[in-house]
């Protein structure tokens, strides 16, 4: 699996962006995602729906190269790490979570996240609060238009289309605009909104060999 990065700068600091739907930052020692949507595809094999685990297994695989890659302090999610709520997905991200004892697991929480204090305690969690300020950012799952400041989002799943002589192609993305930074759903199994996304936004796409500003 390769990891392309490029950094780009927000109000003075530093952020690596990624290929693998995460980005870094080098001041905190963070990575940082959204939307990983643990246990979807076991609530859909709940509900009838027969989906083989290896989406979420893969999902893991990424998360693990990313961290190899950038040895981070901490993992921050920005919401939604879960999908729905405690199942057999949730013991296999367990298993996978106890591999990392010294990585600490931040968890902003997103409209997905019903924890209990019990799953809490299950998910080694060691924070989880519905947003975080680190400096001049708010790390909150979705944007708040009563907040002032920069944003650090996700919950959107933004994508956008690209349109070429032969075909449309749709792909997720990161939307940077004047005071919001929206992240990718890092599980691949989400779909993409390519219509609620912030305006006047530069955007930045990414393949497997690279990420592209468009």
């Amino acid at each position: 699996m390769l990891i392309a990065t490029k950094e780009i700068t927000i109000q003075n600091e530093t952020f690596t962006l990624t290929n693998q739907r995460a980005l870094f930052l080098e001041k905190e020692k963070a990575l940082i995602l959204s939307d990983l949507h643990v246990g979807k595809t076991a609530h859909f094999r709940k509900n009838g729906i027969a989906l083989a685990n290896h989406i979420m297994k893969s999902d893991l695989e990424r998360l693990s190269a990313l961290i190899e890659y950038f040895q981070p302090e901490k993992c921050m999610v920005v919401g939604d790490l879960l999908h729905a709520g405690d199942n057999s997905d949730v013991d296999e991200f367990c298993q996978w979570r106890n591999q990392y004892p010294d990585l600490k697991f931040y968890l902003i929480e997103g409209n997905h996240d019903r924890i209990s204090e019990h799953l809490e305690k299950k998910l080694c969690l060691d924070f989880k609060e519905s947003l975080l300020e680190i400096g001049s950012f708010t790390f909150i799952h979705d944007f708040d238009k009563e907040r002032q400041g920069f944003q650090i989002t996700g919950h959107i799943h933004p994508g956008i289309v690209l349109n070429s002589a032969v075909k449309s192609i749709r792909l997720p993305c990161f939307a940077l605009s004047e005071n919001q930074l929206l992240l990718p759903a890092f599980s691949e199994f989400t779909g993409l909104d390519t219509k609620n996304l912030p305006k006047k936004s530069k955007f930045f796409v990414f393949t497997d060999e690279g990420i592209y500003e468009v």
